[in-house]
């Protein structure tokens, strides 16, 4: 336990050295709140140190038996083995597995509208966003789409006004994050401290015209694309299918076919995105940022 306990602490410290990776730590603090969600993964310095070895062999004891197992295997095998092996391993456990959530959470507000983590760095981090849809929602892959739209690429919205019009930006991008009852939409900014205050501006300009309805059809169909492209060459390898056939049977207990997935993304029309963004950009903003600033820099900011 002392061993993994300095590992986790190492990896904490990486991330505390990482703007780009803390902001959206913080994102998730400011908007979710003393919640599960709202807390880092890794955990804290305090929460860690005070682990004892009772707590991790109970956990393990009460969350690691057969029935809440999911065993997932893709590649060159032959399945009969496959579940001989299994049988062989993993005895059955005893208890149910935790139900499925599918509620959708999305009255809160954020716990801190504005969250700013002064950092004495040569690069201003930026996340803006809301409360999204959860992975129950049937408009989840229109939620894709619109972010794919609206921050996926090099031709999206975004990138466009941000870095390419006016060259504001090292890198910004849209993303979406669903959970089993509520998700998140934000859009992430890295520049100069500079441009902090004009980079804000601009994201938030474009998130309300789209959800206005601003973005034309075929912002729309090159998202749909984007969105395709990202299914496709995201299982191009066996452990991006075993990793993506287990989330799916943990997720969904059922695993969806790519055939299906695509035309999931197919079906998706510019009314339904708009709907979509009319809905889920108009909710209550969260802005987290990391950089040399005080938290009197983004007074009133959102």
């Amino acid at each position: 336990v002392d061993i993994e306990r300095s590992v986790v602490l190492e990896e904490i410290a990486m991330r505390d050295d990482d703007p780009s990776d803390l902001v959206f730590d913080e994102f998730a603090t400011a908007l979710h709140g003393d919640v599960p969600l709202g807390r880092p993964i890794l955990g804290t310095v305090d929460s860690i140190t005070a682990l004892t070895r009772a707590q991790v062999h109970g956990y393990y004891r009460r969350r690691y038996r057969a029935s809440n197992f999911v065993v997932s295997v893709a590649g060159n095998v032959v399945h009969a083995d496959v579940l001989r092996l299994v049988r062989r391993f993993f005895a059955p456990g005893d208890g149910d597995p935790r139900p499925v959530r599918t509620g959708d959470d999305t009255t809160v507000r954020p716990s801190l509208p504005v969250r700013v983590v002064g950092d004495d760095t040569e690069q201003a981090n930026l996340v803006l966003g809301m409360r999204g849809l959860s992975r129950h929602d049937p408009r989840r892959f229109a939620a894709g789409v619109l972010s794919a739209a609206l921050g996926g690429g090099m031709s999206s919205r975004l990138f466009q006004r941000i870095r390419e019009e006016r060259g504001l930006a090292y890198s910004v991008y849209s993303f979406t994050q669903a959970y089993a009852d509520t998700g998140q939409f934000g859009v992430y900014a890295g520049c100069q401290p500079g441009k902090a205050d004009e980079v804000f501006a601009l994201m938030s300009t474009e998130l309300d015209a789209a959800a206005r309805g601003g973005l034309s059809v075929a912002e729309i169909e090159r998202g749909k694309g984007q969105m395709r492209g990202s299914i496709v060459l995201g299982l191009e390898d066996s452990g991006s299918r075993m990793t993506r056939i287990g989330k799916s049977e943990l997720s969904y207990g059922e695993i969806i076919g790519l055939d299906e997935l695509l035309a999931e993304v197919d079906a998706v029309t510019p009314e339904l995105v708009a709907e979509v963004a009319a809905e889920v950009l108009t909710r209550p903003r969260c802005l987290t940022v990391v950089g040399p600033f005080g938290a009197h820099d983004f007074d009133g900011a959102v």
